[in-house]
Protein backbone atom coordinates (compact mmCIF):
# COMPACT_ATOMS: atom_id res chain seq x y z
CA UNK A 1 0.00 0.00 0.00
CA UNK A 2 1.65 3.39 -1.18
CA UNK A 3 1.70 6.19 1.43
CA UNK A 4 -0.16 8.92 1.43
CA UNK A 5 2.86 11.43 0.57
CA UNK A 6 3.49 9.04 -2.14
CA UNK A 7 0.35 9.17 -3.97
CA UNK A 8 1.12 13.38 -3.49
CA UNK A 9 4.16 12.96 -5.29
CA UNK A 10 2.76 11.08 -8.29
CA UNK A 11 0.30 13.78 -8.49
CA UNK A 12 2.91 16.14 -8.70
CA UNK A 13 4.76 14.61 -11.00
CA UNK A 14 1.88 14.34 -13.23
CA UNK A 15 1.50 18.11 -13.50
CA UNK A 16 5.03 18.69 -14.11
CA UNK A 17 5.54 16.94 -17.58
CA UNK A 18 7.79 19.39 -18.91
CA UNK A 19 11.12 19.15 -16.93
CA UNK A 20 12.83 15.62 -16.37
CA UNK A 21 11.26 13.32 -14.52
CA UNK A 22 14.17 12.92 -11.44
CA UNK A 23 13.54 16.79 -11.00
CA UNK A 24 9.81 16.42 -10.38
CA UNK A 25 10.73 14.09 -8.54
CA UNK A 26 13.23 15.72 -6.44
CA UNK A 27 11.48 19.06 -6.35
CA UNK A 28 8.27 17.09 -5.23
CA UNK A 29 10.65 15.02 -2.49
CA UNK A 30 11.76 18.43 -1.26
CA UNK A 31 8.28 19.98 -1.01
CA UNK A 32 6.72 16.78 0.85
CA UNK A 33 9.93 17.32 3.59
CA UNK A 34 8.85 21.34 3.48
CA UNK A 35 5.17 20.27 4.48
CA UNK A 36 6.41 17.95 7.14
CA UNK A 37 5.11 15.29 5.74
CA UNK A 38 8.50 13.53 5.51
CA UNK A 39 10.31 14.09 8.57
CA UNK A 40 13.94 14.34 9.63
CA UNK A 41 15.25 10.41 9.43
CA UNK A 42 12.07 8.90 8.32
CA UNK A 43 13.26 6.13 5.42
CA UNK A 44 12.02 6.38 2.07
CA UNK A 45 11.18 3.48 -0.11
CA UNK A 46 13.89 1.60 -1.46
CA UNK A 47 14.40 3.20 -5.52
CA UNK A 48 12.43 0.05 -7.13
CA UNK A 49 9.37 0.28 -5.01
CA UNK A 50 9.19 3.68 -5.53
CA UNK A 51 9.75 3.53 -9.12
CA UNK A 52 6.89 1.28 -9.41
CA UNK A 53 4.88 3.34 -7.66
CA UNK A 54 5.65 6.41 -10.08
CA UNK A 55 5.67 4.32 -13.31
CA UNK A 56 9.52 5.50 -13.48
CA UNK A 57 12.31 4.03 -14.58
CA UNK A 58 14.73 3.12 -11.44
CA UNK A 59 17.82 5.11 -12.34
CA UNK A 60 15.29 8.26 -12.58
CA UNK A 61 14.59 7.50 -8.76
CA UNK A 62 18.50 6.76 -8.08
CA UNK A 63 19.13 10.05 -10.03
CA UNK A 64 16.80 12.13 -7.85
CA UNK A 65 18.07 10.52 -4.74
CA UNK A 66 21.65 11.29 -5.50
CA UNK A 67 21.03 14.60 -6.20
CA UNK A 68 18.57 15.37 -2.90
CA UNK A 69 21.60 13.39 -1.34
CA UNK A 70 24.33 15.84 -2.53
CA UNK A 71 22.32 19.17 -1.47
CA UNK A 72 21.60 17.78 2.26
CA UNK A 73 18.08 16.51 2.07
CA UNK A 74 18.79 13.32 2.06
CA UNK A 75 21.22 10.74 3.85
CA UNK A 76 22.81 6.93 2.19
CA UNK A 77 22.26 4.60 5.64
CA UNK A 78 24.08 1.90 3.89
CA UNK A 79 22.59 -0.98 3.37
CA UNK A 80 19.51 0.28 4.85
CA UNK A 81 18.18 2.70 2.46
CA UNK A 82 17.77 6.34 2.17
CA UNK A 83 16.41 8.40 4.61
CA UNK A 84 15.63 12.12 4.96
CA UNK A 85 18.56 13.92 6.50
CA UNK A 86 18.38 14.08 10.31
CA UNK A 87 20.27 17.56 10.34
CA UNK A 88 16.81 19.39 8.83
CA UNK A 89 14.64 21.55 11.65
CA UNK A 90 11.67 19.73 12.27
CA UNK A 91 8.15 21.17 11.36
CA UNK A 92 5.71 22.81 14.57
CA UNK A 93 3.16 21.83 12.14
CA UNK A 94 4.91 18.35 11.15
CA UNK A 95 2.73 16.21 13.95
CA UNK A 96 -0.52 17.38 12.97
CA UNK A 97 0.04 17.67 8.90
CA UNK A 98 2.69 14.62 8.65
CA UNK A 99 1.03 11.91 5.74
CA UNK A 100 -2.44 14.22 5.75
CA UNK A 101 -3.54 14.43 2.37
CA UNK A 102 -3.67 17.82 2.13
CA UNK A 103 -3.39 18.95 -1.71
CA UNK A 104 -0.36 20.12 -3.15
CA UNK A 105 0.53 23.85 -3.48
CA UNK A 106 0.61 24.88 -7.08
CA UNK A 107 3.67 26.61 -8.73
CA UNK A 108 1.68 29.79 -9.24
CA UNK A 109 0.32 29.66 -6.38
CA UNK A 110 1.61 31.62 -2.90
CA UNK A 111 1.69 31.13 1.57
CA UNK A 112 2.42 34.58 1.72
CA UNK A 113 0.63 37.69 1.47
CA UNK A 114 1.17 40.20 -1.26
CA UNK A 115 0.46 43.54 -2.72
CA UNK A 116 -1.98 42.21 -6.02
CA UNK A 117 -1.77 43.57 -9.07
CA UNK A 118 -5.66 45.77 -9.67
CA UNK A 119 -8.43 43.53 -12.29
CA UNK A 120 -7.93 46.07 -14.87
CA UNK A 121 -3.72 46.57 -15.35
CA UNK A 122 -3.03 49.82 -16.03
CA UNK A 123 -0.78 48.61 -19.29
CA UNK A 124 -2.80 47.75 -22.74
CA UNK A 125 -2.02 44.12 -22.92
CA UNK A 126 0.14 42.63 -25.81
CA UNK A 127 -0.79 40.10 -28.41
CA UNK A 128 -2.53 39.61 -31.49
CA UNK A 129 -4.39 43.14 -31.65
CA UNK A 130 -5.18 45.85 -34.05
CA UNK A 131 -3.94 48.35 -30.97
CA UNK A 132 -5.23 51.65 -30.63
CA UNK A 133 -1.97 53.51 -28.65
CA UNK A 134 -2.73 56.99 -26.28
CA UNK A 135 -0.26 59.01 -28.98
CA UNK A 136 2.73 57.29 -29.85
CA UNK A 137 5.17 57.71 -32.53
CA UNK A 138 5.10 55.61 -35.40
CA UNK A 139 8.73 53.81 -34.71
CA UNK A 140 8.52 53.15 -38.39
CA UNK A 141 9.60 56.44 -39.54
CA UNK A 142 12.94 55.89 -38.05
CA UNK A 143 15.28 55.29 -40.47
CA UNK A 144 16.46 51.60 -40.44
CA UNK A 145 20.19 52.19 -40.00
CA UNK A 146 20.11 54.78 -37.40
CA UNK A 147 20.18 53.07 -34.43
CA UNK A 148 22.33 50.48 -35.22
CA UNK A 149 25.13 53.42 -36.08
CA UNK A 150 24.72 55.14 -33.35
CA UNK A 151 24.79 51.76 -30.56
CA UNK A 152 28.14 51.14 -32.83
CA UNK A 153 29.38 54.29 -32.16
CA UNK A 154 28.31 54.23 -28.54
CA UNK A 155 29.59 51.15 -27.52
CA UNK A 156 33.03 52.15 -29.74
CA UNK A 157 33.10 55.51 -27.63
CA UNK A 158 32.26 53.60 -24.13
CA UNK A 159 35.35 50.90 -24.47
CA UNK A 160 37.65 54.09 -25.46
CA UNK A 161 36.73 55.80 -22.43
CA UNK A 162 36.34 52.70 -20.14
CA UNK A 163 32.81 54.00 -19.14
CA UNK A 164 31.09 50.32 -19.35
CA UNK A 165 31.85 50.05 -15.13
CA UNK A 166 29.47 51.17 -12.83
CA UNK A 167 29.25 54.78 -12.39
CA UNK A 168 26.87 58.13 -11.71
CA UNK A 169 23.06 57.19 -10.92
CA UNK A 170 22.04 60.70 -12.27
CA UNK A 171 22.98 59.02 -16.16
CA UNK A 172 26.08 59.71 -18.53
CA UNK A 173 27.46 62.84 -18.25
CA UNK A 174 27.51 63.92 -21.69
CA UNK A 175 23.45 62.44 -22.43
CA UNK A 176 22.76 64.88 -19.56
CA UNK A 177 24.64 67.67 -21.13
CA UNK A 178 22.87 67.43 -24.36
CA UNK A 179 19.70 67.05 -23.06
CA UNK A 180 20.28 70.41 -20.78
CA UNK A 181 21.29 71.70 -24.27
CA UNK A 182 18.38 71.13 -25.52
CA UNK A 183 15.80 72.46 -22.98
CA UNK A 184 17.89 75.90 -22.96
CA UNK A 185 17.44 75.83 -26.67
CA UNK A 186 14.41 74.46 -27.27
CA UNK A 187 12.20 75.19 -24.33
CA UNK A 188 13.45 77.94 -22.19
CA UNK A 189 14.80 76.01 -19.30
CA UNK A 190 18.17 77.65 -17.74
CA UNK A 191 19.77 74.10 -16.83
CA UNK A 192 23.22 72.23 -16.91
CA UNK A 193 24.08 68.70 -16.40
CA UNK A 194 23.91 69.19 -12.73
CA UNK A 195 19.71 70.13 -13.42
CA UNK A 196 19.25 66.88 -15.10
CA UNK A 197 18.36 63.22 -14.12
CA UNK A 198 18.10 60.33 -16.70
CA UNK A 199 15.57 58.03 -15.81
CA UNK A 200 14.26 54.77 -17.70
CA UNK A 201 11.04 57.05 -19.52
CA UNK A 202 9.22 59.66 -17.76
CA UNK A 203 6.81 57.47 -15.96
CA UNK A 204 9.75 56.43 -13.99
CA UNK A 205 11.06 59.96 -13.35
CA UNK A 206 7.42 60.60 -12.06
CA UNK A 207 7.88 57.80 -9.71
CA UNK A 208 10.87 58.65 -8.59
CA UNK A 209 9.98 62.03 -8.16
CA UNK A 210 6.62 60.75 -5.84
CA UNK A 211 9.19 58.69 -3.56
CA UNK A 212 11.18 61.71 -2.54
CA UNK A 213 8.39 64.16 -1.77
CA UNK A 214 5.65 61.93 -0.68
CA UNK A 215 5.01 61.15 2.72
CA UNK A 216 1.53 58.69 3.93
CA UNK A 217 -1.21 61.26 4.30
CA UNK A 218 -0.35 63.40 1.76
CA UNK A 219 -2.53 65.33 -0.52
CA UNK A 220 -1.31 65.14 -4.54
CA UNK A 221 -3.90 67.17 -6.84
CA UNK A 222 -4.85 65.85 -9.99
CA UNK A 223 -7.28 66.48 -12.71
CA UNK A 224 -10.57 64.98 -13.19
CA UNK A 225 -9.33 63.61 -16.61
CA UNK A 226 -5.30 62.44 -16.11
CA UNK A 227 -2.89 60.00 -16.45
CA UNK A 228 -3.90 57.10 -14.58
CA UNK A 229 0.17 55.45 -14.27
CA UNK A 230 0.82 58.25 -12.19
CA UNK A 231 -2.28 58.20 -10.09
CA UNK A 232 -1.37 54.83 -8.93
CA UNK A 233 1.85 55.81 -8.45
CA UNK A 234 0.78 58.67 -5.96
CA UNK A 235 -0.98 55.91 -4.34
CA UNK A 236 1.24 53.81 -3.50
CA UNK A 237 3.56 56.06 -2.12
CA UNK A 238 0.26 56.63 0.32
CA UNK A 239 -0.63 59.95 -0.96
CA UNK A 240 -4.40 60.91 -0.61
CA UNK A 241 -5.51 61.84 -4.16
CA UNK A 242 -7.65 65.12 -4.57
CA UNK A 243 -9.07 65.75 -7.72
CA UNK A 244 -9.67 69.08 -9.18
CA UNK A 245 -11.30 70.62 -12.33
CA UNK A 246 -10.61 70.75 -15.76
CA UNK A 247 -11.83 72.45 -18.84
CA UNK A 248 -11.46 73.91 -22.34
CA UNK A 249 -8.57 76.31 -20.57
CA UNK A 250 -6.67 73.85 -18.54
CA UNK A 251 -6.85 73.02 -14.77
CA UNK A 252 -9.29 74.82 -12.78
CA UNK A 253 -7.21 77.15 -10.36
CA UNK A 254 -10.01 78.61 -8.54
CA UNK A 255 -10.58 74.01 -7.44
CA UNK A 256 -6.75 74.19 -6.51
CA UNK A 257 -6.94 77.04 -4.28
CA UNK A 258 -10.34 75.41 -2.67
CA UNK A 259 -8.34 72.11 -2.42
CA UNK A 260 -4.87 73.80 -0.74
CA UNK A 261 -7.18 75.84 1.56
CA UNK A 262 -8.56 72.06 2.51
CA UNK A 263 -5.83 69.57 2.69
CA UNK A 264 -1.88 69.56 3.12
CA UNK A 265 -0.97 69.36 -0.42
CA UNK A 266 2.68 68.36 -1.34
CA UNK A 267 2.13 68.18 -5.10
CA UNK A 268 0.41 68.82 -8.36
CA UNK A 269 1.00 66.80 -11.28
CA UNK A 270 -0.04 68.36 -14.66
CA UNK A 271 0.45 68.00 -18.02
CA UNK A 272 0.05 71.73 -19.28
CA UNK A 273 1.00 72.12 -23.28
CA UNK A 274 -1.09 68.90 -24.16
CA UNK A 275 -3.36 67.81 -21.20
CA UNK A 276 -3.81 63.98 -21.03
CA UNK A 277 -5.73 62.81 -22.14
CA UNK A 278 -8.27 66.02 -23.60
CA UNK A 279 -5.30 67.64 -25.25
CA UNK A 280 -6.12 71.42 -24.27
CA UNK A 281 -3.25 73.73 -23.51
CA UNK A 282 -3.80 75.41 -20.16
CA UNK A 283 -3.93 78.94 -20.82
CA UNK A 284 -1.06 81.47 -19.58
CA UNK A 285 -3.65 83.63 -17.10
CA UNK A 286 -3.88 79.96 -15.79
CA UNK A 287 -0.15 79.12 -15.20
CA UNK A 288 0.94 82.38 -13.31
CA UNK A 289 -1.99 81.70 -10.95
CA UNK A 290 -1.07 78.36 -10.39
CA UNK A 291 2.66 78.95 -10.16
CA UNK A 292 1.79 81.54 -7.39
CA UNK A 293 -0.43 79.30 -5.64
CA UNK A 294 2.25 76.96 -5.52
CA UNK A 295 4.70 79.72 -3.84
CA UNK A 296 1.68 80.54 -1.16
CA UNK A 297 0.92 76.73 -0.27
CA UNK A 298 4.46 75.22 -0.33
CA UNK A 299 3.89 72.38 -2.94
CA UNK A 300 5.49 71.01 -6.02
CA UNK A 301 4.19 71.39 -9.65
CA UNK A 302 4.96 68.36 -11.47
CA UNK A 303 4.86 69.37 -14.98
CA UNK A 304 4.52 66.35 -17.50
CA UNK A 305 5.75 68.02 -20.72
CA UNK A 306 5.95 65.00 -23.43
CA UNK A 307 5.14 65.84 -27.07
CA UNK A 308 6.46 69.14 -26.97
CA UNK A 309 7.88 69.38 -30.00
CA UNK A 310 4.50 68.33 -31.98
CA UNK A 311 2.84 71.36 -32.32
CA UNK A 312 0.64 71.73 -35.26
CA UNK A 313 -0.38 75.49 -34.35
CA UNK A 314 1.10 78.23 -33.48
CA UNK A 315 4.57 78.01 -31.71
CA UNK A 316 3.67 76.61 -27.69
CA UNK A 317 4.16 78.02 -24.80
CA UNK A 318 7.29 77.85 -22.72
CA UNK A 319 7.39 75.44 -19.86
CA UNK A 320 6.41 76.76 -16.14
CA UNK A 321 9.58 75.60 -15.58
CA UNK A 322 11.13 77.93 -17.65
CA UNK A 323 10.10 80.49 -15.09
CA UNK A 324 9.61 79.15 -12.02
CA UNK A 325 11.97 76.41 -11.79
CA UNK A 326 12.36 76.64 -7.73
CA UNK A 327 8.79 75.52 -7.97
CA UNK A 328 8.43 72.92 -10.68
CA UNK A 329 10.04 69.56 -11.36
CA UNK A 330 9.90 69.15 -14.93
CA UNK A 331 9.51 65.65 -16.19
CA UNK A 332 10.06 64.74 -20.10
CA UNK A 333 11.09 61.82 -22.36
CA UNK A 334 12.95 60.78 -25.72
CA UNK A 335 10.46 58.11 -26.13
CA UNK A 336 8.19 59.71 -28.35
CA UNK A 337 10.91 61.57 -30.29
CA UNK A 338 12.48 58.52 -31.41
CA UNK A 339 11.13 55.10 -30.55
CA UNK A 340 9.57 54.01 -27.18
CA UNK A 341 12.07 51.08 -27.15
CA UNK A 342 14.77 53.09 -26.59
CA UNK A 343 13.24 54.02 -22.75
CA UNK A 344 15.54 57.48 -22.06
CA UNK A 345 13.34 59.76 -20.02
CA UNK A 346 14.66 62.39 -17.74
CA UNK A 347 13.77 64.92 -14.74
CA UNK A 348 14.62 68.75 -14.74
CA UNK A 349 15.13 70.14 -11.15
CA UNK A 350 16.96 71.72 -8.58
CA UNK A 351 20.46 69.67 -8.01
CA UNK A 352 19.11 69.40 -4.37
CA UNK A 353 16.40 67.49 -5.98
CA UNK A 354 18.24 65.92 -8.74
CA UNK A 355 21.06 64.02 -5.84
CA UNK A 356 18.03 62.80 -4.02
CA UNK A 357 16.10 61.39 -7.31
CA UNK A 358 20.16 59.69 -8.07
CA UNK A 359 19.89 58.33 -4.28
CA UNK A 360 16.61 56.30 -5.03
CA UNK A 361 18.44 54.98 -8.27
CA UNK A 362 21.11 53.86 -6.51
CA UNK A 363 18.76 51.85 -4.68
CA UNK A 364 16.23 50.43 -7.26
CA UNK A 365 18.40 50.60 -10.52
CA UNK A 366 22.00 50.94 -9.47
CA UNK A 367 22.80 53.14 -12.78
CA UNK A 368 21.15 53.25 -16.16
CA UNK A 369 22.08 51.85 -19.43
CA UNK A 370 25.64 53.51 -20.73
CA UNK A 371 25.10 52.14 -24.22
CA UNK A 372 21.62 53.42 -24.35
CA UNK A 373 22.39 56.72 -23.02
CA UNK A 374 25.03 56.86 -25.07
CA UNK A 375 23.29 56.22 -27.99
CA UNK A 376 20.81 59.17 -26.91
CA UNK A 377 23.65 61.55 -26.67
CA UNK A 378 25.02 60.40 -29.93
CA UNK A 379 21.93 61.29 -31.85
CA UNK A 380 21.00 64.91 -29.98
CA UNK A 381 24.67 65.74 -30.71
CA UNK A 382 24.67 64.71 -34.00
CA UNK A 383 21.29 66.75 -35.28
CA UNK A 384 20.13 63.19 -36.12
CA UNK A 385 17.23 64.09 -33.24
CA UNK A 386 16.15 67.19 -34.38
CA UNK A 387 16.45 66.38 -38.10
CA UNK A 388 14.00 63.11 -37.45
CA UNK A 389 11.40 65.79 -35.43
CA UNK A 390 10.64 67.91 -38.49
CA UNK A 391 10.25 65.26 -41.11
CA UNK A 392 7.96 63.53 -38.63
CA UNK A 393 5.99 66.72 -37.62
CA UNK A 394 5.14 67.21 -40.83
CA UNK A 395 4.20 63.23 -41.83
CA UNK A 396 1.89 63.80 -38.05
CA UNK A 397 -0.05 67.08 -39.20
CA UNK A 398 -1.39 64.98 -42.55
CA UNK A 399 -1.96 62.50 -40.38
CA UNK A 400 -3.59 64.55 -37.57
CA UNK A 401 -6.31 65.57 -40.68
CA UNK A 402 -6.50 62.53 -42.19
CA UNK A 403 -7.81 61.12 -38.71
CA UNK A 404 -9.89 64.10 -38.34
CA UNK A 405 -11.94 63.12 -41.91
CA UNK A 406 -12.19 59.48 -40.58
CA UNK A 407 -13.59 60.24 -37.37
CA UNK A 408 -16.04 62.24 -39.50
CA UNK A 409 -16.99 59.59 -41.91
CA UNK A 410 -17.41 56.38 -39.72
CA UNK A 411 -18.24 58.00 -36.17
CA UNK A 412 -19.00 61.80 -36.62
CA UNK A 413 -22.73 61.36 -35.43
CA UNK A 414 -21.68 59.95 -32.77
CA UNK A 415 -19.01 61.91 -31.26
CA UNK A 416 -17.49 65.30 -30.49
CA UNK A 417 -14.16 66.16 -30.75
CA UNK A 418 -11.61 69.22 -31.21
CA UNK A 419 -9.02 69.00 -33.57
CA UNK A 420 -5.50 69.01 -31.67
CA UNK A 421 -3.42 71.84 -32.14
CA UNK A 422 -0.60 69.82 -30.87
CA UNK A 423 0.10 66.62 -29.44
CA UNK A 424 -0.46 62.82 -31.18
CA UNK A 425 -4.09 61.90 -29.97
CA UNK A 426 -7.79 63.09 -30.25
CA UNK A 427 -10.28 63.19 -27.30
CA UNK A 428 -13.47 61.74 -28.33
CA UNK A 429 -16.86 62.28 -26.28
CA UNK A 430 -19.63 60.74 -27.13
CA UNK A 431 -23.16 61.71 -27.43
CA UNK A 432 -24.72 58.68 -26.32
CA UNK A 433 -22.85 57.02 -23.43
CA UNK A 434 -24.32 53.63 -24.51
CA UNK A 435 -22.55 53.76 -27.69
CA UNK A 436 -19.49 53.85 -25.47
CA UNK A 437 -20.45 51.12 -23.88
CA UNK A 438 -21.13 48.92 -27.08
CA UNK A 439 -17.74 49.71 -28.30
CA UNK A 440 -15.93 49.12 -24.82
CA UNK A 441 -18.05 45.78 -25.01
CA UNK A 442 -17.47 44.56 -28.15
CA UNK A 443 -13.99 45.95 -29.64
CA UNK A 444 -12.13 42.77 -27.80
CA UNK A 445 -13.99 40.36 -30.37
CA UNK A 446 -13.01 42.51 -33.39
CA UNK A 447 -9.71 42.23 -31.96
CA UNK A 448 -9.25 45.99 -31.19
CA UNK A 449 -7.77 47.20 -27.89
CA UNK A 450 -7.14 50.41 -26.31
CA UNK A 451 -7.22 51.87 -22.84
CA UNK A 452 -10.63 51.88 -21.15
CA UNK A 453 -12.67 55.74 -20.81
CA UNK A 454 -11.97 54.74 -17.28
CA UNK A 455 -8.78 54.59 -17.28
CA UNK A 456 -8.68 58.81 -17.67
CA UNK A 457 -11.23 59.23 -14.77
CA UNK A 458 -9.58 60.26 -11.30
CA UNK A 459 -13.13 60.44 -9.57
CA UNK A 460 -16.59 59.13 -10.49
CA UNK A 461 -17.62 62.37 -11.66
CA UNK A 462 -15.08 62.70 -14.71
CA UNK A 463 -16.90 62.23 -18.05
CA UNK A 464 -16.30 59.62 -20.24
CA UNK A 465 -14.09 59.19 -23.49
CA UNK A 466 -11.61 57.57 -25.41
CA UNK A 467 -8.12 59.02 -26.23
CA UNK A 468 -7.01 57.37 -29.46
CA UNK A 469 -3.29 58.08 -31.33
CA UNK A 470 -3.23 59.05 -34.98
CA UNK A 471 0.59 59.32 -35.45
CA UNK A 472 1.24 55.42 -35.21
CA UNK A 473 -1.06 54.43 -37.99
CA UNK A 474 -1.24 55.89 -41.70
CA UNK A 475 -4.12 57.21 -43.53
CA UNK A 476 -5.09 53.60 -44.39
CA UNK A 477 -5.09 51.63 -41.19
CA UNK A 478 -6.50 54.61 -39.53
CA UNK A 479 -9.83 53.97 -41.53
CA UNK A 480 -9.71 50.44 -40.91
CA UNK A 481 -9.76 50.67 -37.24
CA UNK A 482 -11.88 53.75 -37.26
CA UNK A 483 -14.48 51.15 -39.60
CA UNK A 484 -13.97 48.40 -36.88
CA UNK A 485 -15.32 50.31 -34.20
CA UNK A 486 -17.85 51.58 -36.23
CA UNK A 487 -19.47 48.39 -36.46
CA UNK A 488 -18.65 48.21 -32.58
CA UNK A 489 -21.70 50.60 -32.15
CA UNK A 490 -24.46 49.16 -33.97
CA UNK A 491 -27.44 48.80 -31.27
Amino acid sequence: MLRPWTLLLKERVEIAPDSPRYMQIAHGLIHEIERGRLLPGEYLPSSRDLADALDVNRKTIVTAYEELIAQGWLASAGTRGTRVSTSLPRSEAADAVHLAAAPAIAADETEYPFLAAPDRPIAIPVGHWRKLDEGVSDSRLLPADLLPRAYRKAAEDAARTNSLSYRDPRGSPHLRREIADMLRRQRGLMVGADHICITRGSQMGVFLTARVLIRPGDAVLVERLTYEPAVATFRACGAKIVTVGLDEDGVDVADVERACRKHRVRAIFVTPHHQFPTTVSMRPDRRLRLLELARQFAFAIIEDDYDHEFHFGAKPLLPMASYAPARVIYAGSLSKLLVPALRIGYIAAAPRMIDALAYQISMIDGMGNSITEGVAAHLLESGEVRRHIRKTAQIYAARRDAFARSLDATLGDLIDYRIPDGGLAFWLRFRDPAALDRIEARAPDLGLSFASSHSYAADDSAERGLRLGFASLDEAEARVVLAALHDCTAP
